[in-house]
């Protein structure tokens, strides 16, 4: 046999190629189909002409695919289609040569591309015919009994199911009236010569198969009914047909899916129309709990969601999970589809089964104008039940929109997170500022902020995440607002303030935090003093202490003179500690802290200022600066003092040599 022949994975990726996935994994499954075809026909060693030809008819023909999850009818959330992903086990075209001496074939098999190139002369006589559409060819054939018509190929099919899937009219009424006893023969895949021609569409062939007896209600192996395919694939013509001769309109799929379902999906309001006026059930459920006017809300379907509601159409409807149809097209930004549920009253109220309202999802999303239109509608004491406000997830998502938008309509700033949902989170934190903070969004904290958020609320001080985060942007609006300098870490507690922690190798941040009532005398109080100190004891990962936001909780206070003794951080002993000279007064070392200056000989008038008396001018500053306070502190331009003065008070003038 002069054929040439190439397999390629196509569209499915098994074990054995899950490099080729990483590699794709992106690419949707007609990307990946084209890719297959190029790499095939490369290898097939093909003429110039013949790629060209192939290249030209075959993508029209390979069948549209959206990459789906697995089906999992008890989910929570149902997909945004409510099928699950089908994959063609026996999918084939052709194309003849130019000088009809050759043909070339493809086929998708289990996900898999098969393309073949042989001469005419070694193709089934059988074949060859029917792909032509040679109805006398195909009549010569019969006549002299070259072929037994009943007998099925490896897939299942009879020449009978080629004539209907390629749909050439004249071979299918000829090997009918040869055999009409195969009218209703199925393939392995339980297909119908019926089903297949619905398939693709060809309405010449449906009809004669139709008059000539095929059954219209025969399923394939997934339980679709040709009537159902019809609506997959919408063709109103065959749908109509399909009804005429007796077709159900209500048979589901093994998903339960209806040909109502599918209508609905694609948008086909007069499909629609036909159907229910043929007795389709409007209230039938998918596996998922999903009717046709959820269908509608999920879709986008608004002409057809308008004549369901006229029908009659539960305009609360809702899936397994609870969530309503409101909730759905509230999630996936159908604005039109709220405002026309919202019209018809339906619930803004009814939560799905996680106790989230379509106000939370739509938040979540980004939706700003279906949020705007749910605020009115939604009760502010539905949205405290559910234990978390959108105000949460527009700021853990960045909704920056959203989160004007319901600050405007007096949403809580304050709003905590109930300890179910807090647990949901390693750093259980319990507001939306923590979030915005989080996220180093620095519009959303300042907006929560503007509005009266209180920076204090959270478990973990969202200062501390600023600092440790580095962002001084951050840190100077959370402290411009009242955030606690000298917060503590509560699961590894420390005897000074844990922002000092993370900010050991900043020294403008270090000086900033200092600069506004960071306790800078706690970092001198060690309980070992002028003694010993014990070892620092590793961790049990090996490690040394580092003090990270979610490690467990510890009884143990840790000392300033421990934290600055790690290896990453010993390095800076002596610029840290004279900083921190600067507010304070009277302090005596540690011994470790002393051992660490006589260490280096470029800290030795560190040491000497730490042991020297402080100056009356430092000591006036620094008493000036206790009775004031560190809110006044903050507010010095507000002072009635001289300019300078404030400059000293806020350690921008070291002296006031130049003034005297």
């Amino acid at each position: 046999m002069a054929a040439a022949s190439v397999t390629m994975a196509a569209s499915v990726t098994t074990n054995d190629n899950l490099e080729d996935f990483s590699a794709y994994a992106h690419l949707s499954e007609e990307q990946l189909l084209q890719i297959a075809i190029e790499r095939s026909l490369a290898d097939a060693n093909l003429t110039p002409w013949q790629n060209r030809q192939v290249r030209a008819h075959m993508q029209p023909s390979a069948p549209k695919a959206t990459r789906q999850p697995p089906c999992n009818p008890s989910s929570a959330n149902p997909p945004s289609e409510k099928r699950c992903a089908k994959i063609d086990r026996n999918v084939h075209d052709y194309m003849f040569s130019k000088d009809q001496e050759k043909v070339i074939a493809w086929t998708r098999h289990n996900g898999h591309l098969r393309v073949t190139v042989e001469t005419v002369n070694d193709l089934d006589p059988f074949l060859s015919a029917i792909w032509r559409g040679d109805a006398k060819a195909l009549q010569d054939l019969i006549h002299f009994k070259s072929k037994n018509l009943d007998e099925p190929n490896k897939d299942g099919w009879l020449p009978l199911h080629e004539s209907a899937y390629h749909g050439h009219l004249e071979c299918l009424m000829i090997l009918l009236k040869a055999k009409p006893d195969t009218i209703n023969k199925r393939t392995n895949r339980s297909q119908t010569p019926l089903m297949l021609a619905v398939s693709r569409k060809h309405v010449s062939c449906v009809r004669h198969l139709l008059e000539e007896g095929a059954d219209p209600n025969l399923a394939n192996n997934q339980w679709e009914t040709p009537l159902y395919k019809a609506c997959e694939k919408p063709n109103e013509e065959i749908v109509e047909l399909l009804l005429r001769f007796g077709a159900s309109p209500s048979k589901a799929c093994v998903q339960g899916g209806t040909p109502l379902h599918e209508a609905v999906r694609n948008k086909k309001l007069e499909m629609c129309k036909i159907l229910i006026h043929a007795g389709a059930k409007l209230w039938a459920r998918n596996v998922y709990g999903i009717d046709a006017l959820f269908t509608a809300a999920q879709c986008n379907a608004v002409n057809a969601l308008n004549y369901l509601i006229y029908k009659g159409g539960n305009v609360n409807t809702n899936a397994n999970d609870d969530a309503t149809a409101l909730f759905e097209a509230s999630k996936n930004g159908h604005a039109e589809v709220v405002e026309i549920l919202l019209s018809k009253r339906a619930d803004a109220n009814k939560a799905n089964k996680t106790g989230l309202l379509p106000i939370h999802v739509a938040s979540k999303n980004g939706h700003d104008s279906i949020v705007a239109m749910l605020i009115p509608k939604t009760n502010m004491v539905k949205v405290t039940r559910s234990g978390i406000s959108p105000l949460h997830l527009a700021a853990e998502r960045n909704r920056d929109d959203v989160l004007e938008t319901l600050i405007d309509a007096g949403y809580d700033v304050n709003a905590k997170l109930s300890d179910d949902w807090s647990k949901m989170y390693e750093d259980r934190r319990s507001t939306a500022l923590y979030s915005a903070v989080v996220n180093r969004n620095t519009e959303a904290a300042a907006m929560l902020l503007e509005a009266g958020a209180d920076p204090n609320l959270d478990i973990f001080n969202p200062l501390l995440v600023a600092v440790r985060k580095a962002s001084m942007e951050m840190v100077t609006l959370l402290v411009n607002h009242g955030a606690n300098l000298n917060a503590l870490l509560p699961t590894h507690p420390t005897s000074f303030p844990a922002v000092l922690v993370f900010c050991m190798r900043y020294k403008a941040m270090m000086k900033y935090l200092l600069d506004n009532g960071c306790n800078a005398l706690s970092c001198f109080t060690c309980q070992y003093g002028s003694n010993p100190h014990p070892p620092i004891k590793p961790r049990r990962n090996g490690r040394e202490t580092m003090y990270l936001l979610n490690d467990e909780p510890s009884e143990y206070c840790v000392e300033f003179c421990e934290i600055i003794s790690t290896p990453s951080v010993s390095g800076w002993v002596g610029p840290i500690i004279d900083i921190l000279l600067d507010y304070v007064g009277h302090v005596k070392l540690c011994s470790r802290l002393t051992e660490f200056l006589d260490g280096n000989k470029d800290w030795a008038h560190i040491k000497e200022k730490s042991v020297l008396p402080c100056t009356l001018m430092h000591l006036c500053r620094l008493k000036i600066r206790q009775q004031l306070g560190i809110q006044r502190l903050s507010q010095t331009i507000a002072l009635p003092l001289p300019g300078r003065l404030l400059k000293f008070l806020s350690y921008e003038r070291e002296s006031f040599e130049d003034i005297l």
